[in-house]
């Protein structure tokens, strides 16, 4: 007891000095914090990969691993339901996918345990085989810290969702230990403004990361290449049509991800989700055991030109040494890549699409280099080509071209290979932007009106919603009543709109006092006429839970000043123009650069 006193006394204080800074001053220090918290974060989640994965390896007799390991990824998958339904009691969903939706429609609150939640639950999936990546984990961590942060020490929306990105900065800057990747990732995927007064703060953050990663963690990069074969201009046409091929990789992998999603959801039962995942995901990895966990392991080998390491543990061994069959299982391995991935997070386990895109990005890259190569066309490097596959495909999967090239280029600790870099990940974005406006993390989003973005007309009207603009002060009806009610109602009331409803507050429609002027002192017609013969139908309605775009939308088809809202057909209010363009006005202000 006197130990939390003494913490409540300390965080008092804390407040009070913060309250003493200027708003310049307070974001530095705070985005400070976060790129720290951020960066530990990021270190933590890797200890615990690396001695989750050594506790599985560790009980498994070496001469039956192949067998028992069709088996692991399901156990996790399990471990990892029982922890989110018996433990968090929640759902944490896809990371990125999170953060956009909690920008956009949670004004940047993201739930507390979510700065640790995503960390054990990835863990244990990843752990244990699961076909998916930590990155996506670590970025909704690094978020969440940022959230508790900002609202801890009570920011406004603007800056709390400056921190909220400068924790998604710090925890991509910090895992792959590329601050410049870190910065632009928050520009691109999570479509924050880049300003004079959000840059620094972002810098800040994830140098501050990728410091702390080091300082625990060492040196150490995700992979480990040193460019020995530099680029020659005559190689421009393959880097070309490796971006196409990647564009075309990247638009199945989005699509069979979010296919087989969508499929899987439709199971009701989470334990015959898990059942079916489970199955599936063991007969894959027992096939392809690349297909288990992360895949960092064959990338490095594919770029240390070890692409026979494809086959270790495989019923298909003994057909290493044929080059054509190696193609065919490259191409297998892109395909079922999406397939592990999606049966991973539909069934069940945390985890995130960023390793599955490098893993499909640095074997097509490898395929298409090592086919140029059987084809006698050119002798190209196929390290090298497996290296820019894994930006094509993190370009067009995430519509983050920018975020590719840096970080390839950063953890490979050089800008040999940047103008091919350039030149594959533009391609497969313009490619996969012909198919696909939106990337994996927002498409979802996009298709329930539920996301932000770089224009801000649009952006705005995205945070507004209808229950922060609904009047419900207006005096209704009962469609049954009589005129002589309905002048009653009228000198009760101050608004020139009477909603007519039925006795179980289902809408029906209105009455204007313009309609019922000329009657309405008419005493002869207060029980004669009926509600419902001077009521008149609205040109549309609007749902409760209706994006504000769409609202517009209907505003300017129908001509309307003002229109009824509804929640499954019973009456809410009504909305008016003036009421969503004052709420406008006091937004963009919020959300405007000072």
């Amino acid at each position: 007891m006197h130990r939390k006193k003494l913490i409540d006394r300390l965080l008092v204080k804390l407040l009070r000095a913060f309250q003493r800074l200027s708003q310049r001053q307070a974001l530095l220090v705070l985005s400070l914090a976060v790129g720290f918290f951020s960066g530990l974060a990021a270190v933590i989640l890797k200890r615990m990969l690396h001695l989750m994965v050594r506790l599985v390896s560790g009980l498994l007799p070496v001469d039956s691993a192949n067998y028992l390991y069709m088996g692991l990824p399901a156990v996790g998958i399990l471990l990892t339901i029982l922890f989110l339904r018996y433990v968090v009691r929640d759902d944490i969903g896809h990371g990125v996918s999170k953060v956009l939706y909690a920008i956009s429609k949670q004004r940047s609150h993201i739930r507390r345990h979510n700065t640790y939640s995503s960390m054990v639950a990835s863990s244990i999936t990843i752990g244990f085989g699961g076909s998916v990546g930590a990155e996506a984990p670590i970025v909704f961590t690094g978020a969440a810290i940022a959230s508790t942060i900002g609202r801890f020490f009570r920011v406004n929306y603007k800056t709390l969702t400056l921190l909220v990105a400068c924790g998604a900065a710090g925890g991509i800057a910090a895992i792959f230990k590329a601050p410049l990747a870190g910065l632009v990732f928050t520009l691109e995927v999570l479509m924050l403004d880049l300003t004079s007064a959000s840059i620094i703060p972002l810098l800040i953050s994830a140098a501050t990361a990728v410091t702390v990663s080091s300082l625990f963690s060492g040196k150490d990069i995700v992979f480990s290449y040193i460019v020995t074969h530099p680029f020659e201009l005559y190689n421009i046409p393959y880097f070309i049509v490796l971006g196409a091929f990647c564009g075309v990789v990247s638009l199945y992998f989005i699509r069979t991800v979010m296919a087989i999603e969508v499929r899987m959801s439709r199971i009701g039962s989470v334990y015959r989700r898990w059942i079916v995942g489970g199955v599936l995901l063991g007969v894959l990895v027992f096939v392809f055991p690349p297909l288990y966990g992360e895949g960092y392991d064959l990338l490095q080998a594919l770029l240390d030109g070890r692409s026979t390491d494809i086959f270790n543990n495989s019923p298909f061994y003994s057909f290493h040494d044929n080059c054509w069959l190696l193609l065919v299982a490259l191409a297998l391995l892109i395909m079922l890549k999406a397939v592990a991935t999606a049966v991973t997070t539909g069934s069940g386990g945390v985890g995130g699409t960023f390793a599955p895109t490098l893993f499909i990005g640095g074997v097509s890259g490898f395929f298409v280099a090592r086919l140029l190569n059987q084809l006698s066309f050119i002798n190209v490097s196929e390290s090298n080509f497996a290296l820019v596959g894994m930006a094509g495909t993190m370009a067009a999967v995430m519509h983050a071209p920018l975020t590719a090239i840096f970080l390839i280029a950063e953890i490979t600790g050089g800008y040999a290979l940047f103008v091919p870099l350039i030149i594959t990940s533009t391609i497969a974005y313009l490619v996969i932007m012909y198919f696909e406006p939106h990337s994996i993390y927002t498409k979802k989003l996009a298709q329930r009106g539920e996301l932000i973005t770089h224009h801000k007309d649009k952006a705005v009207l995205t945070l507004m919603q209808v229950g922060s603009v609904v009047e419900d002060d207006f005096v209704s009806v009962q469609v049954d009543n009589s005129l002589g009610e309905l002048v009653k109602a009228v000198s009760a009331s101050k608004r020139n709109i009477f909603p007519v409803i039925t006795a179980d507050n289902d809408f029906v429609g209105y009455v204007l006092l313009d309609d019922i002027r000329e009657v309405m002192f008419d005493h002869t017609a207060y029980n004669t006429v009926m509600v419902s013969d001077v009521m008149q139908m609205p040109p549309v309605t609007i749902s409760i839970v209706e994006p504000m775009d769409s609202v517009m939308s209907k505003f300017e088809s129908s001509g309307a000043w003002n229109l009824p809202v509804v929640s499954e057909g019973k009456y809410v209010g009504f909305v008016s123009k003036s009421k969503i363009f004052s709420a406008y006005r006091s937004m963009l202000i919020q959300f405007s650069d000072e």
